[in-house]
């Protein structure tokens, strides 16, 4: 094998002219995921002060430091916001785009205070939920739902904004780090808790109410992807399920379907597979090849579906 650096320089330059699609080559900047990744951390030193600092944080210094780290996050995400908004404005300019770029981080960290509160909730409501939990700190601290809601809460507010890639990397990027895959699309009400987390997936188009409970391993998907004549994938339709308040979700539970709802003070049990929407106060489980809708009030039997259907 030649191995000299020449020879393979050319191999991938000729790759480059041959294999389009991955490349981005005479364009403009996109938004950098590593400096996406540090204004995550700093976002969270913000919305946390003290718990993902390596020096304490004095009450006497707070407005200083909390004025210096809104001043250095402005002048980064600046940027990559720059960046992101000539891909969705290609014919949008220089003083143009910096002007825009600076409103929306304005309007982003003006946001910041109503977050913080949004995420008071969950962390009262990981306390709650979770027996092991000894105090708020280490919550706030050590559970990775608190980082992977955080970040899909902060992104979310830039997705609503229409502004393309950073919300997607963010919450990738907490990911990452958690392995709880929340699309920045979807709506979360208040006092939200993933307990353990890894492994779940929350849709896009996902609404989702206040106090809500999940497990590691559930899945909020797509049923199916519906195409144009073309052949195309449909993009921008309602995809991923519906559910209300105070419904708890178990370990490895998939709920499919843009037209499923999963009603008020439901539970869905471990390992369910659910195409079909279910009442307000409902219990579905597994029973031998079927899945069981019981009136949790009642004990009737509301429904019973095979729980294996082709998707």
């Amino acid at each position: 094998m030649d191995c000299t650096l020449k020879n393979i320089a050319d191999a991938l330059i000729k790759s480059y002219h041959e294999v389009g699609g991955i490349n981005r080559i005479d364009c403009g900047n996109l938004p950098s995921k590593r400096k996406i990744a540090a204004i995550c951390e700093q976002l969270l030193r913000l919305l946390f002060p003290g718990y993902h600092d390596e020096e304490p944080v004095a009450s006497d210094e707070l407005e200083m430091v909390t004025n210096e780290r809104i001043a250095e996050l402005v002048q980064q995400f600046e940027v990559e916001i720059a960046k992101s908004l000539r891909l969705r404005d290609a014919d949008t300019i220089g003083d143009d785009v910096r002007t825009e770029a600076h409103r929306m981080v304005c309007t982003f960290l003006s946001e910041l205070p109503r977050l913080r509160e949004v995420l008071r909730t969950d962390v009262v409501a990981a306390y709650e939920g979770d027996p092991a939990a000894k105090n708020f700190d280490e919550i706030t601290l050590a559970y990775p739902c608190i980082e992977a809601i955080a970040i899909q809460r902060v992104a979310h507010v830039l997705y609503r904004m229409d502004l393309p890639l950073i919300p997607r990397i963010m919450t990738e990027w907490v990911h990452s780090l958690t392995g709880i895959d929340i699309h920045p699309g979807a709506e979360i009400g208040t006092h939200f808790f993933i307990d353990h987390g890894t492994g779940v997936v929350i849709g896009e188009t996902c609404v989702i109410g206040n106090h809500v409970k999940l497990y590691h391993g559930v899945t909020l998907g797509a049923r199916s992807f519906p195409k144009d004549e073309n052949g195309r994938v449909v993009k921008g339709n309602k995809r991923h399920p519906n559910v209300e308040d105070k419904v708890t979700i178990y370990p490895n539970a998939t709920v499919l379907g843009g037209q499923t709802t999963i009603g008020k003070s439901s539970t869905v049990g471990a390992n369910v597979f659910l195409r079909q929407s279910v009442p307000a106060g409902s219990f579905v489980s597994n029973e031998a090849e079927y899945l069981r809708v019981i009136n949790k009030s009642t004990g009737e039997i509301l429904h019973e579906f095979s729980d294996t259907p082709a998707i």
